[in-house]
């Protein structure tokens, strides 16, 4: 996996939401940068060739076209579970990097999570209505990691 130093403060290891997790072994600030988004920068129609039939969460939309592939040469991000109470947030950079920043100041040992904030792509629904089920465990959870897809640019 790639490494930053951005990244020196977490470590991906098996998660109470999902899979595995990304946890924080120093604490990290608020509004600070935490690790870059990297993978592999798809087409969409490349993205919708390789995930048909199994939608993707490690696909990131940077714009209508572009696509970053976290499966594919991407970095311990990917691991970022959702959640729809966040400690972080995706910011689209100017130079189109996709960085994630942590909302509020988060302790050693707290996982990591983001609003995935999915959407349909397409007018096509569902095959299956659980493909996005949510298991988070807040106390105001969703249900589902789909949500109002708003591209969020870091404020200067």
């Amino acid at each position: 996996m790639a490494k930053s130093n951005i990244d020196s403060r977490i470590e991906v290891k098996d998660s109470g939401i999902h899979g595995k997790g990304v946890y924080a072994t120093k604490r990290i600030k608020k509004d600070k940068p935490i690790i870059e988004y990297t993978g592999e920068r798809v087409s969409a129609d490349e993205a919708d060739e390789r995930y048909q039939d199994n939608p993707s969460t490690y696909l990131f939309m940077v714009d209508d076209n572009i696509y970053i592939d976290g499966l594919s040469d991407g970095n311990e991000a990917r691991f970022i579970n959702h959640s729809c109470k966040p400690n972080c947030v995706a910011y689209l950079e100017d130079d189109g990097r996709i960085m994630i920043y942590s909302r509020k100041e988060i302790e050693p040992g707290t996982e990591l999570t983001y609003d995935y904030q999915l959407t349909d792509e397409g007018d096509e629904p569902d095959s299956t209505p659980t493909d996005y089920t949510c298991y988070c465990g807040a106390s105001k959870c969703k249900g589902t990691m789909k949500g109002s897809a708003k591209k969020k640019k870091k404020k200067k």
